[in-house]
């Protein structure tokens, strides 16, 4: 049970004590309990809605800048512009409402988003997966054994999977891949966002150069990435007012752009100025889908974001601020576009009236800087969930908060981020070649994401297939017909987040690859508590003063780096510790149940496993104080005063934290993949940070043992 319910629980026992002591009074108590409850809970889904604005809906509610810009329209009509904003409309509302807010937002895994959080809720519910990681244990596991054989068993889909590798491993690559294209919308949000915010300046100033643009849009994102390491609570707060006013001053704006320019803008509607605009331009209006996309931008955040804040929170902001601050806003501009038809390349800044031009540059170029946030805190979402599934190289992940799990900040990730996104504004600079770029990696995302979804529906949810088919059918035909589009963009600067998801997906596929041929040789050569007996019984082994604790990534058995280092130093600590150190998805674990131990068979060599939450800190010289004052307890308890004293003896001699490093040796008769991707997860598995968590233990007590495996 998990402690929320517990004290759901005890609230309720309580709660029937003073029932029973004060009759009368009941029906009034209970109603003014539960009507303080609900208030406070919607106090709190308020002030998390409003929150989201700084961070998660930064992304889409500034699209108006650069939606159409991006479009090189030739020569546009009226009957253009309607079937546009007809096309943007129904964009909107079928992927951010039906799709997002109603549909996607319940399929998290542990209140995470995003595809790598759907493949891991895919994996844990069905034998699926191929990744050689460790499980990630949960509360909530006790709660998955109790369900029906019915429920539990698996969907003919799911059946499907078990039987093909095949199918895991495209399943695989397409969770790699959104995760890649996110990174890739990471780079890109903030560049298109703050470029075109501060081109701004040219409509007043057209002495300033675009070389001064870009430079001045640098400067702007690289202070926003040094904000980062503070957290994103603290820079959602300093945020989420420049947000609200962003979203409730656009639509006011195009309210009037609407009364003044054309107020029958909203005829559009009708889906057939779709039709009608398809048929007038055929290949060429479908070839302008790729600019119309980027009215969806951002949308994904709402998912890979959700680890940041709430569903509830979520569902409010975007349902009742961003889609009717968006749905105006795209309106106004179109109604003024209607009537200046060659006005487009400057789309936002030409729609707005000269008495308040400067205060919407500082609120437009304000809102860019909180657009970049959003995608860059779902890049750190992402970059934290494949780092836990063992499918990315272990990189530095800082929990900013002591209250929600989400909330990570990565060091190594944000600073290369901002490398990338400076090096696209100083490289690219016309904002038309960004948005060509960023209509692939946002296609991308909500392609490989509806199909996640269904099977997720098919094999988690069992949803009827006619509702699947209802779902599946028109987001894969719409959302198809948007990738068709923007590839026609690659060679016009969509080929940058190929490049981009193609080194990542490199990075992911031989870090997945090394792991895999890792984890198979420990588990076929891994050492049992009967064989640890017989290497201990050798004359030649020594059992030498002091205290060792040795880490191990294997729970069912020893690791065959200990067998490498007895053989090789024919000695073993007179008490050896094996410590597995286990992940759970809870903030902290309770001090009772965070150190397990228990006794092998020689004596003085114990199993330890260390469990510990996302909010846990480590530091060795308290990690071996706990360890050591559970491991009294146990062998007092246990084995008695004689092997207590020895303990005591081992502690006094000295402590020495031992952990193993096992390197592939791929020889001449090794083949060409093995040689290629061996030799790749090697230099990777070199430069990137150990499997441990920083214990922080002195240098001088800490022993590295090296062991070849020959390929």
């Amino acid at each position: 049970m998990t402690t929320g319910a517990r004290s759901d629980l005890e609230a309720g026992h309580v709660s029937s004590r003073r029932r029973g002591a004060s009759a009368a009074s009941t029906p009034a108590t209970a109603g003014l309990e539960q009507a303080e409850a609900e208030g406070g809970n919607i106090r709190k889904d308020l002030f998390l809605a409003y929150k989201t604005l700084g961070v998660v809906f930064g992304g889409l509610v500034t699209s108006p800048l650069y939606v159409y810009p991006s479009m090189n329209l030739a020569s546009p009509t009226k009957d253009d512009y309607m079937g546009l904003y007809s096309i943007m409309f129904w964009t909107l509302t079928l992927i951010g409402v039906v799709k997002y807010v109603g549909i996607a937002l319940n399929a998290d895994d542990h209140g995470e988003g995003g595809t790598f959080a759907m493949y891991s809720l895919l994996c844990r519910h069905a034998d699926i997966g191929i990744l050689p990681s460790k499980k990630v244990h949960s509360e909530e596991e006790p709660l998955i054994h109790t369900q029906s054989a019915v429920d539990r068993r698996p969907s003919w889909l799911g059946k499907f999977f078990e039987r093909s590798i095949t199918a895991r491993r495209v399943l695989l690559f397409m969770a790699i891949l959104g995760m890649c294209m996110l990174i890739g919308d990471g780079i890109l949000t903030p560049a298109i966002s703050v470029l075109s915010a501060i081109n701004g300046l040219r409509e007043p100033f057209p002495s300033v150069s675009k070389p001064v643009v870009e430079a001045l849009s640098a400067a702007i994102l690289i202070g926003l990435f040094l904000l980062q390491k503070y957290g994103t609570s603290k820079v959602s707060f300093l945020f989420s007012p420049i947000m609200a006013a962003w979203t409730f001053t656009t639509p006011i704006i195009g309210v009037y752009s609407i009364v003044r320019y054309y107020p029958g803008i909203f005829k559009a509607i009708s889906p057939h100025y779709i039709v009608r605009f398809f048929l007038r331009n055929k290949k060429e209006g479908w070839r302008m889908l790729g600019g119309t996309v980027l009215c969806i931008t951002g949308a994904e955040a709402m998912f890979a974001d959700l680890g940041h804040f709430s569903k509830k929170g979520i569902q409010i902001a975007f349902l009742f601020s961003i889609y009717p601050s968006l749905v105006l806003t795209y309106a106004g501009q179109t109604a003024y576009l209607i009537n200046n038809v060659n006005d487009f390349s400057d789309g936002f800044y030409k729609f707005v009236p000269r008495p308040v031009y400067w205060p919407m540059f500082v609120i437009a170029t304000l809102a860019a800087i909180v657009a970049s946030q959003s995608l860059i805190s779902a890049t750190f979402s992402v970059i934290k969930q494949s780092v836990v599934l063992d499918c990315f190289p272990r990189v530095k992940v800082v929990h900013t908060s002591q209250h929600k799990e989400g909330e990570v900040y990565s060091p190594e990730t944000n600073y290369i981020l901002m490398v990338l996104c400076v090096g696209v504004v100083l490289g690219f600079g016309a904002g038309n070649s960004i948005g060509n770029a960023f209509g692939v990696v946002v296609i991308m995302v909500m392609l490989i994401t509806t199909i996640m979804l269904t099977l997720v529906m098919i094999i988690i949810w069992r949803t009827p297939p006619a509702l699947v088919a209802l779902y599946f059918v028109p987001f894969f035909i719409m959302e198809g017909a948007y990738v068709s589009a923007v590839f026609t963009k690659i060679p016009e600067g969509g080929w940058l987040p190929f490049a981009v998801s193609m080194i990542l997906a490199l990075i992911m596929f031989g870090w997945y690859y090394g792991r895999q041929r890792k984890a198979e040789y420990e588990m076929a050569n891994k050492v049992t508590v009967e064989r640890l007996g017989e290497l201990l019984a050798r004359p030649e082994v020594q059992r030498v003063p002091g205290l060792c604790f040795f880490y191990s990534n294997i729970q069912d058995g020893l690791t065959p780096v200990l067998a490498h280092y007895i053989k090789n130093m024919s000695s073993l600590h007179a008490a050896t510790v094996f410590v597995t150190l286990r992940y759970l998805l809870v903030a902290k674990v309770d001090e009772r149940e965070r150190i397990l131990v228990r006794r092998l068979g020689p004596g003085g060599v114990y199993a330890c496993t260390v469990q510990y939450g996302y909010a846990d800190s480590f530091r060795g010289d308290d990690l071996t104080a706990q360890v050591t004052s559970r491991l009294r307890q146990h062998v007092e308890a246990e084995a008695g005063a004689e092997e207590a004293a020895r303990l005591e003896a081992a502690w006094k001699a000295g402590v020495v934290h031992v952990r193993g490093k096992m390197r592939f040796y791929v020889g001449d008769d090794a083949g060409w993949f093995d040689k290629v991707m061996l030799g790749f997860y090697e230099f990777l598995h070199g430069i990137c940070r150990s499997a441990l968590p920083a214990l922080g233990t002195p240098l001088q007590r800490r022993v590295e043992i090296g062991m070849m495996h020959k390929v």
